[in-house]
């Protein structure tokens, strides 16, 4: 990168345009403690890691995500497994990585507290998911959920939200269980399940509570199994998901492991959002892969 210090990574599409909106607030807030910040200029996921990747490379201090998860995920693929700290500005509509590692949920108050982080050489590290050659941060997903996105993502109609929630109805008119074998740290067993959550952190869909028990800093996933349902039973459950109580229910089963193999044919594994690989897949808990700063409960470094 040039001589910026602070790689800002910008999804122009985050929040209807409120990223962009935002993106002179986190550079001041960079500017005012002392450093030189400089806008990335990535129109889309795939470009935004690699200059995020390029800048990390070039010794970057940080990189900061103005955006929500999808821009996180990005940012991700550039400082995972790295001492490069990353900095989450919440201007998505989802930011369940947010809500799960407790940060601002204020832009402007984010920004300062990862510049002051920065400057006093504060960090919290936290684990990430690997899946492949993807990093993530949240929950992977497959089964009805993901092939809703999958759905959803083929559709040019209608934008916005609603394309989301034609996507489930038309999901759920062919509701199915799919038979999945689940190997969790060796152990292997091959049920019906209508979805399965491998949880790094508790949230993910915007606020969704689908692994409530999940704590992004114990080196261990939680993995919630959702076994066959009906299509009345999956919809009363939905209320549930938003605080975690869905797992009482007598088709819902948690198991915890560090490394979950996932083999289904034909479903597609998304995690913070985005598609990651197609089963079969493994998903490895990387303990404390992943340095923050600005999100609270942080160490000096």
């Amino acid at each position: 990168m040039s001589s910026a210090d602070v790689a800002v990574l910008v999804s122009p599409s985050a929040g209807r345009g409120r990223g962009t909106q935002l993106a002179g607030q986190v550079l001041d807030a960079f500017r005012d403690a002392g450093f030189d910040p400089a806008v990335l200029p990535a129109t889309t996921g795939a470009e935004g890691e690699r200059l995020a990747a390029e800048a990390v490379a070039a010794g970057a201090r940080a990189v900061v995500a103005v955006g929500g998860d999808g821009t996180v995920h990005a940012a991700l693929q550039a400082v995972a497994g790295t001492t490069t700290p990353l900095a989450l500005v919440p201007a998505g509509t989802g930011n369940d990585l947010v809500r799960a590692l407790d940060g601002p949920s204020d832009p402007g108050a984010a920004a300062r507290a990862a510049a002051e982080d920065l400057a006093a050489g504060t960090t919290r590290s936290v684990d990430a998911g690997r899946t492949g050659n993807r990093w993530w941060a949240t929950v992977l997903c497959c089964g009805f959920d993901s092939a809703v996105s999958d759905r959803a993502n083929r559709m040019r109609w209608p934008r916005g939200r609603r394309r989301y929630d034609v996507a489930v109805l038309a999901e759920l008119a062919r509701l199915r269980p799919r038979e999945l074998t689940l190997v969790l740290d060796g152990e292997a067993q091959t049920l019906p399940v209508t979805m399965v959550a491998v949880g790094n952190t508790a949230w993910y869909g915007g606020g969704l509570k689908v692994c409530p028990g999940a704590a992004p800093d114990d080196g261990i996933f939680d993995v919630t199994v959702v076994g066959p349902s009906t299509r009345l039973e999956l919809m009363r459950q939905k209320p549930r998901l938003a605080t975690g109580t869905h797992v009482d229910h007598p088709a819902v089963a948690v198991f915890r492991a560090s490394r979950v193999e996932l083999s289904s044919p034909g479903v597609t594994a998304y995690a913070d959002g985005e598609p990651v690989s197609p089963l079969p897949a493994v998903a490895e808990c990387v303990p404390g892969a992943l340095t923050l700063i600005g999100t609270g409960r942080a160490t000096i470094s």
